[in-house]
């Protein structure tokens, strides 16, 4: 029996391609849409407003494709990493992370990364697939799952993250395809201000997520080293930070968007002072704050986390030269969850 074409993931424009190939008024792609995205409903016989011979058409040719999880790991800090199953024997993991009255979700793209960073232990299982934009958003939809008989309801989620597996901007074309269903009003009607893509600088990507979007934008530096970086993140070659960062200053982030930079801290590598200095120089005037993220030990790399008094000399140096920088809370380390760690 022929597979049928998930409607998960369609925008608006595909949805109402959907209903004319069915002989259906275009109108009733909006009608899809809503039910999908906003409803998420699990099944056409939930769909209302749609006649019975049309849902038994859609039925016979398409499918909703909504996956629920195959595994969940609850950490002790509330944090609970998913496993969901994508096709041909592979596997992602998505992270949903509490914090009092807000949720965020941390979503994968890719199953494993091209981008082969030292640290990283989904780099270092190297690149097996892009995600389609339907397996990215239905990490989304299915993530927190429906309240169950006898447990406390998940507080819905109120942030996305692309922080999870892969490099988004390696897969930009359904990435941008998910931030167009997140954000548009026949969509989820989210504000960008609620979501997140990190990157480790790819261009010219970068650049068309900064002029077609306007959700933050995250940055892996880890080191203003150039030589150092190349070293760790291959990626510094065919992307040296140096003109990731003049890019980026050529954008307005004083308003609404939001620069991140990342910096995960490793003992006697790169949190001392002369490495704080160069990143003061890297930033220059550009508007952004800056994430210290503690190191998080994962098989095979020898690298150490820095003490926590090195973290907070590193940050008081840099809120020093007027440079915002945090230390980020370090989640899910005891499932495997935190920062570097997922792999599957």
């Amino acid at each position: 029996m022929e597979n049928k074409i998930t409607l998960i993931g369609m925008t608006l424009e595909e949805l109402q391609g959907v209903a004319q190939r069915g002989k259906m008024p275009r109108f009733v792609g909006k009608q899809l849409a809503e039910w999908i995205y906003d409803k998420k409903v699990v099944s056409f016989d939930e769909m209302a407003n749609i006649s019975k011979k049309n849902k038994q058409w859609l039925s016979e040719n398409y499918e909703i494709g909504r996956e629920a999880p195959s595994a969940a790991h609850k950490s002790s800090d509330g944090t609970v990493k998913y496993l969901f199953k994508v096709g041909n024997g592979n596997a992602i993991e998505s992270v949903y992370i509490p914090d009092k009255d807000r949720a965020t979700l941390c979503v994968s793209s890719q199953v494993g990364c091209k981008m082969n960073c030292y640290f990283c232990a989904t780099g270092r299982m190297g690149f097996k697939a892009n995600l389609t934009a339907s397996q990215i958003i239905n990490q989304v939809l299915s993530i927190p799952p429906a309240p169950q008989k006898g447990y406390e309801p998940m507080t819905p989620l109120t942030n996305i993250v692309f922080m999870g597996m892969g490099e988004p901007l390696d897969n930009f074309s359904e990435v941008k395809k998910v931030i167009e269903i997140l954000t548009a009003p026949w969509g989820l009607a989210w504000s960008p201000k609620r979501i997140t893509v990190s990157s480790v600088g790819k261009l010219p990507q970068l650049r068309e997520l900064l002029e077609e979007t306007q959700v933050h934008v995250a940055i892996s530096v880890h080191t203003a080293d150039a030589y150092q970086r190349e070293s760790m993140m291959p990626a510094q070659k065919a992307f040296p930070i140096a003109t990731v960062m003049k890019l980026l200053s050529g954008y307005d982030f004083s308003h609404q968007r939001r620069l991140s930079l990342e910096y995960i801290m490793w003992r006697n590598v790169n949190d001392d002072i002369a490495h704080a200095e160069m990143l003061v120089r890297l930033i220059g005037q550009a508007d952004c704050r800056v994430n210290l993220i503690r190191f998080h030990a994962i098989p095979g790399v020898d690298l150490v986390p820095c003490s926590e008094d090195r973290m907070l000399m590193f940050r008081s140096y840099l809120n020093s030269k007027g440079i915002t920088a945090t230390i980020r809370a370090s989640r899910g380390e005891d499932i495997a969850a935190a920062c570097g760690m997922l792999a599957k």
